[in-house]
């Protein structure tokens, strides 16, 4: 609890994982919407697409983002090893 009051811990990584389901779950969910109800659309595709593609995009750029805290982290390991 000391870490979290003190900004040591780091919440957004889990924020961000969070933010990651609940995209994955908005692309399965809109993507089987588009393939059911294909006369909206012209094509079934943008669907299937849209299950594909939507993930691997959210799973990239939640990486990205998760990566920064990582550096992060091993900087202040770095630091804490090199200070004795």
């Amino acid at each position: 609890m000391k870490d979290f009051l003190q900004f040591e811990a780091m919440i957004t990584p889990v924020l961000i994982q969070i933010l990651f389901w609940i995209v994955v779950v908005g692309c399965l969910v809109s993507g089987a919407m588009l393939i059911v109800h294909h006369e909206a659309a012209e094509d079934p595709a943008r669907g299937i697409a849209i299950i594909i593609l939507g993930p691997i995009i959210a799973r990239i750029y939640s990486e990205i983002l998760i990566v920064v805290f990582r550096i992060h982290d091993d900087l202040r390991s770095i630091e804490r090893n090199t200070r004795r």
